[in-house]
């Protein structure tokens, strides 16, 4: 195991920005609100993205430029910068990549992880959480060391997942309370490292093909998806998302839909699911009423059967 840089005592106000998606762009303007001097900011490349050729920064690299901050890519920019005046502690918020052992032993790191560590370490712990049925999540403030999530832990805070719950509202409250931490933290000084206890799991990364509608499976595992968000199925060979829906303790036929009173319901192995929201392939969001009042369906007329050749 690496010997890692020791934390700072004492508040800390000179600090280094890792991170990369949107998810990290609330907690590094909120170093900067406070009034922590934010030194240097590190994310990961610019990607291309979609059809075209042009590479785009990160949503960490955009709000670096917006607040007049330094951005680069590479770690060992901030070897270089603490050289010359040091820094008093990294702050790690979904980077996207470990953090190598040379950087570790000179620079101390934190890291806002959303999970209720040593569950879910990985890179998609509120998916994960989600998905296993889980009825309480968290945010961890965590000290970086060289394996996955493995930090001992400073702080903690905790939320419930009810059968509303989505993962826009957890990623939401998590980061929301991480950044309270955090700030906390930086404010009266850093708390000591708490070892992990318990058992690990691995929040290994959502994979497209999960996002398909299974309706052979119980109402209650599929609403769970669709609270994932990107949730699809598929009706007469074309897509069409699933936004939002709710469980009913009915039986229609696995994958039948059938209209009831104004609800939308679709079968399942156990109960049903009354579409709230949908998208069918090629339109905007709409309510599933008038998507089922557009698409005159048919009697026993069914969601998922047939293959639309996305995968």
């Amino acid at each position: 195991m690496t010997a890692l840089a020791p934390l700072p005592t004492g508040p800390v106000r000179r600090v280094a920005f890792l991170g990369t998606p949107a998810l990290a762009v609330p907690v590094l303007e909120a170093l900067v609100n406070d009034g922590i001097d934010v030194v240097h900011v590190v994310t990961r490349a610019d990607k291309r993205r979609g059809r075209g050729s042009e590479l785009m920064p990160s949503p960490i690299k955009e709000c670096a430029r917006r607040l007049g901050l330094p951005v680069g890519h590479s770690v060992d920019e901030l070897l270089d910068i603490h050289r010359r005046e040091p820094i008093d502690l990294c702050v790690v918020v979904a980077y996207g990549a470990l953090i190598k052992s040379h950087v570790l032993r000179v620079l101390p790191m934190v890291n806002i992880h959303v999970s209720l560590l040593p569950r879910w370490r990985g890179a998609a712990p509120i998916e994960r959480a989600l998905l296993a049925g889980d009825t309480e999540t968290g945010v961890c403030i965590m000290q970086v060391e060289e394996g996955l999530d493995t930090g001992g832990v400073l702080a903690t805070a905790r939320m419930p997942i009810d059968e509303h719950t989505t993962a826009d509202d957890i990623r939401a409250r998590l980061i929301a309370d991480g950044t309270a931490l955090l700030l906390q933290q930086l404010r009266d000084g850093l708390s000591a490292p708490v070892p992990q206890a318990g058992e690990p799991t691995h929040a290994a990364k959502i994979d497209a093909g999960e996002l398909r509608i299974d309706w052979s499976r119980n109402a209650t595992t599929i609403s769970r998806l669709i609270r994932l968000g990107g949730a699809w199925t598929t009706h007469r060979g074309r897509r069409l998302k699933i936004h939002a829906a709710d469980v009913r303790p009915v039986s229609c036929g696995t994958g039948v839909i059938r209209v009831v009173d104004g609800d939308v319901l679709v079968g399942t192995s156990n109960g049903a699911l009354a579409l709230r929201i949908v998208q069918a392939e090629g339109k905007t969001r709409m309510d599933a009423g008038a998507w089922a009042n557009g698409a005159q369906l048919s009697p026993n007329e069914t969601l998922g059967d047939e293959v639309d050749g996305h995968g």
